[in-house]
């Protein structure tokens, strides 16, 4: 499945939006009108959010300059899975002395918070 996540992509604009326009045509249109692109030859694209992760397998991807700003056109097979937390032993420590518990029970409480140690300090001192 090829999903649009940011951006645009020129291939897509002269397809959907100026159907039968000379591709060379709109390169020499966006040239003139600032805009650049780029093709960025990825391999793989992962978005990283605070509960999970999206995986974007056999990438295109397009880094498009307009007046200066940028942005990125990411294409692909999508696939979403749960992050998983990196728990290390400093994480441990501060929590464990913070919330006054043994290393297990603090171990636990920021697997429940997602890595949230604040969130694991505060759910231990209630």
């Amino acid at each position: 499945m090829q999903k649009e996540l940011l951006g645009w992509d020129c291939r897509i604009y002269e397809v959907n939006m100026f159907p039968g326009i000379n591709p060379k045509m709109m390169k020499q249109a966006m040239k003139k009108m600032g805009i650049k692109q780029q093709e960025i030859d990825a391999e793989e694209v992962i978005i990283r959010t605070k509960d999970k992760e999206i995986i974007i397998r056999n990438p295109e991807v397009s880094k498009v300059n307009m007046m200066g700003q940028e942005t990125y056109q990411i294409t692909g097979e999508e696939e979403e899975r749960e992050r998983k937390i990196e728990i290390n032993e400093e994480d441990i420590s501060t929590v464990m002395e913070q919330a006054n518990v043994d290393e297990e029970t603090a171990r636990k409480a920021i697997e429940e918070s997602k890595g949230d140690l604040a969130e694991a300090i505060l759910s231990l001192k209630q």
